[in-house]
């Protein structure tokens, strides 16, 4: 079906106790580097890297390797082969094919300029996290929810519940939802969250059927307007209508 329509909303200023952001495909672009990633992965477990690719974005590796190879699933530091170990060297060896989602530099920087409430959640671990970070010298969230942090990845709402923990609200509902994938847009909705999806990674049809609040084209459409008695206020312009 035809999705009809435009990027092309006027500027709305929207306010909110706080913001959770993803991160691989809302502030950082790895898709080159995962797939290099995957692929090596892949040939190690005799699986075609293209049948992983197909069910890898937005969901934990730990999941994904539960499918292949369960001996591979495991967040034992200490292991050659564990989960950490393995994303931990995705930055080191593929730095140079990661690039910032535009607009993602300004808008952690006002977000921490600013004394906003805010963090990120992520299907990634937390080397891999921390090593992105540090290529693309990218301001760190003090608060940081990872693979590790939970039973359940997304499309599980618990990652998000447990940020909003993090952040101090956990009785707010007035916080806004930062994603690229299905699986992140229905955990931030199953949490009972506002989510504002970018389509750097899918289509509208994707993000409109996992149930997006608003979608805008990537991180350019939203800028910090300020904080005001500790809540958070965003304009958010050139939204799909």
């Amino acid at each position: 079906m035809t999705v009809t329509g435009s990027f092309s909303a006027p500027p709305q200023v929207i306010t909110f106790d706080g913001l959770l952001s993803d991160f691989d495909g809302t502030i950082v672009d790895s898709t080159d580097a995962i797939v290099k990633h995957w692929h090596k992965i892949g040939a190690e477990l005799g699986v075609d890297p293209k049948t992983i690719l197909e069910t890898s974005h937005g969901r934990r590796s730990i999941d994904t390797l539960k499918l292949y190879d369960p001996s591979k699933a495991n967040w034992e530091f200490l292991l050659p082969k564990d989960v950490s170990f393995i994303e931990g060297v995705i930055p080191k060896e593929y730095g140079s094919d990661a690039v910032e989602i535009p607009g993602a530099r300004s808008i952690l920087a006002a977000l921490e300029e600013s004394g906003a409430t805010w963090g990120v959640v992520t299907s990634g671990t937390r080397a891999l996290i921390d090593g992105w970070l540090g290529v693309l010298g990218l301001t760190h969230p003090k608060v940081l929810v990872v693979a590790e942090d939970v039973e359940q990845g997304k499309p599980d709402p618990r990652c998000y519940l447990l940020g909003r923990k993090k952040l101090g609200l956990e009785h707010s509902s007035s916080i806004v939802v930062l994603e690229d994938a299905p699986s992140g847009i229905k955990a931030g909705k199953a949490a009972g969250l506002t989510v504002i999806a970018l389509t750097t990674t899918h289509t509208l049809e994707q993000l409109q059927a996992a149930g997006a609040d608003v979608i805008v084209e990537d991180l350019r459409s939203i800028s910090v307007k300020g904080v005001v008695d500790g809540r958070l206020q965003l304009e958010v312009r050139n939204a799909f209508q």
